[in-house]
């Protein structure tokens, strides 16, 4: 059985799924601890032509056509193995030692639940923005959780096109607990196509947060 199942959701990131899918398979850690499930959500440019080229490294889930970012993610925790999980972006990368510290960390204190790293924003060229608390700025990816945990959960709400990863923070921690690994380990790419730059969608789906969990401000 493998230690870590390593969830990577990809659509129409042709440009930079192959520097994120090289970063994982170079890991320190061991091959045979941990595997890479990616799943196509109904990519449209070349990206299912980039996955072929790392066929024998990683699990693939194609999606014949787009069904949304926290569908993906289920999909490829449902497929998981492991007792560990933890989530990558398409556009984003990481450190060599990512699995291998994380992994470390989580399994040296039994009292934690969950372990999120700390990060680097870098711009296109890779060229580092600033290192960003994970505590204080917390993204939905460079955290492992324990998949049974995230299952008790009910997985990610399939109704948040945007900030699914919000929505899963709040109800995981009304019962466990996200320590934090002070070490820059992952890497969080800043782009034009961010989806987070779609001002009109995290407006809705920001308002549907607040209603879900009857925010007032």
């Amino acid at each position: 059985m493998r230690k870590i199942s390593i969830i990577v959701p990809v659509f129409n990131h042709e440009k930079y799924i192959a520097r994120c899918i090289r970063s994982l398979i170079n890991q320190t850690m061991s091959k045979s601890d941990y595997e890479i499930i990616v799943i196509n959500d109904g990519s449209t440019d070349k990206t299912s032509n980039v996955l072929k080229e790392f066929g024998k490294y990683i699990s693939l889930i194609e999606n014949k056509k787009n069904e949304g970012l926290p569908v993906a993610l289920n999909k490829g925790i449902k497929k998981a193995l492991s007792k560990y999980i933890v989530r990558v972006d398409a556009d984003d990368y990481v450190n060599e030692d990512f699995l291998k510290f994380l992994y470390a960390y989580i399994v040296s204190n039994p009292h934690m639940d969950a372990v999120s790293c700390d990060y680097y924003l870098v711009d296109e060229e890779e060229k580092i923005i600033k290192r960003e608390n994970s505590s204080e700025s917390p993204i939905g990816c460079g955290i492992i959780f324990k998949s049974q945990d995230i299952i008790k959960l009910g997985l990610y709400d399939e109704n948040f096109l945007l900030h699914e990863d919000i929505d899963l923070r709040k109800r995981f921690e009304k019962n466990y607990n996200i320590f934090r690994l002070e070490l820059p380990l992952y890497r969080y790419r800043r782009h034009d196509k961010n989806i987070t730059n779609d001002t009109k969608k995290n407006k809705k789906f920001l308002n549907y947060y607040k209603k879900k969990y009857k925010i007032k401000k």
